[in-house]
């Protein structure tokens, strides 16, 4: 069986102008994730993906604060505070050593120390070590461990910070490999259904239910069983939290999000039929693609719309033009209010999980390759053709596929997309991502 990791995620909390977009801008460098845009999806610096050595882990921001008030800045600090102490694996609080410490510090630090979650304290714009020491330890008085010095603007003290980061990073635990059971994360903006659906699955009797906390964060993961079939399902709807959250607090829902889209195999985008496709929609679709998920778009209140005989299919052509960059996805129309077609929805679920783990013998692959070459022929640059040696499959969750080319140069996005729809053509793999992987070699090899 594949294991695949959940990776850890680490989050930035802060007052205005502490240098926390600084920060995360110099880990992630400017070819950041989030600006390595998937065609048609424009997207907010939330997230990057981070390697450090051996290690990759999630960095999130958890959201600028207006400077107003003293007042408005504490308040909107706790919030942070509280989304950090939800879906982190660690915490980084950021002080400027220039601006010295402040009474709305010491009152978010207090929060965070209770959560029991790992909380390193970050003094920037330590440009100068020597010079600024002494203002460093003024940051002991928190009372929660060693502050790190660094210079976000100038790279200084980055790495021994990320290596203290890497330590607190949780271990696998056996059982979470172990576990087969397929895990759902049900995704969306605020108010589309995800808990009525969710609700609605456990209402029905086939269904016995069981709730157990989730293990690293504060959503509840749900045990499901249909058609004597196990499922986890993950819940992003933060209807089990004590306080509301302002709902259009988008940097939260993206948040959540992409902690729960880490740990699934599946996910569940819901949208609203009553509103149509958004582009807030797309920006959570991008992160199940970004993460190379088997995704399924469930359709929501599908019988609160009025229809004809075209209705079904200008709504599905919508939802392709704006997810453009996703096509494998499979659609589902579907009603959490009155259950309709969510035993169909549970077939997609099964359907794509296959998809996703799908292996294709290298032989197999190969024909596909060789014939695809003859039916068109490989760009090529300057007098220089593009040569395909060789195609196989080196992984699942997403299928990856690793072609190795004369030059990779003159693979250019668009015929790797001609291979990938061949492949398609004869396997389906629908409502999963394929990945694929280009390396050079020389011919005599």
């Amino acid at each position: 069986m594949d294991i695949k990791k959940r990776k850890p995620i680490v989050a930035v909390v802060g007052r205005p102008n502490v240098g926390k977009s600084t920060l995360f801008n110099a880990l992630a460098g400017e070819k950041i994730s989030i600006v390595k845009d998937t065609p048609g999806i424009t997207r907010d610096r939330i997230y990057a993906d981070i390697n450090w050595l051996d290690y990759s882990f999630t960095l999130v921001d958890t959201g600028g604060i207006e400077p107003d008030s003293n007042d408005v800045i504490l308040k909107q600090m706790r919030l942070q505070a509280e989304i950090a102490i939800e879906t982190a694996d660690v915490i980084l609080f950021m002080v400027d050593v220039k601006q010295g410490l402040v009474d709305s510090d010491s009152k978010v630090c207090d929060m965070l120390r209770k959560s029991h979650k790992p909380v390193l304290l970050v003094v920037n714009k330590v440009d100068d070590f020597n010079k600024y020491m002494t203002d460093v330890y003024e940051f002991y008085n928190l009372g929660i461990g060693d502050p790190y010095p660094v210079s976000s603007a100038n790279m200084l003290g980055i790495g021994d910070l990320l290596d203290e980061v890497v330590k607190h990073f949780p271990e696998q635990s056996g059982e979470e490999i172990e576990d087969d059971r397929i895990k759902v994360a049900v995704v969306g903006k605020p108010n589309v259904g995800k808990s009525s659906l969710i609700n609605k699955i456990l209402g029905q009797n086939r269904l016995i239910v069981s709730d157990i906390a989730g293990t690293t964060r504060d959503a509840v993961d749900t045990d499901v069983k249909y058609n004597d079939k196990e499922y986890v399902f993950i819940d992003t709807a933060g209807v089990r939290r004590k306080n509301k959250i302002k709902e259009d607090l988008e940097h939260y829902m993206i948040i959540r999000t992409v902690s729960a889209v880490e740990r699934a195999d599946v996910v569940v985008l819901m949208i609203d039929a009553t509103n149509g496709v958004t582009e807030q929609d797309a920006k959570i679709a991008g992160i199940a693609h970004d993460r190379g998920k088997a995704t399924i778009i469930a359709v929501n209140k599908w019988d609160a719309v009025e229809k004809d005989d075209k209705t079904i299919y200008r709504f599905t052509e919508e939802v392709k033009k704006v997810l453009s960059f996703m096509p494998y996805a499979e659609i589902i129309f579907i009603s959490a209010m009155t259950g309709q077609r969510i035993n169909k929805l549970f077939e997609i679920i099964d359907a794509v999980n296959e998809n996703h783990n799908m292996r294709v013998g290298t032989g197999v692959l190969n024909e596909i390759m060789t014939r695809a070459v003859s039916m068109q022929q490989p760009p090529t640059d300057k007098g220089k053709r593009l040569k395909l040696f060789y195609i196989t499959q080196t992984g699942v969750k997403p299928p990856t596929f690793v072609i190795f080319v004369n030059d990779k140069e003159l693979m250019h996005f668009s015929y790797v997309r001609y291979i990938e729809n061949q492949i398609r053509d004869t396997f389906g793999f629908n409502g999963t991502p394929l990945k694929f992987i280009i390396r050079e070699r020389k011919e005599d090899e």
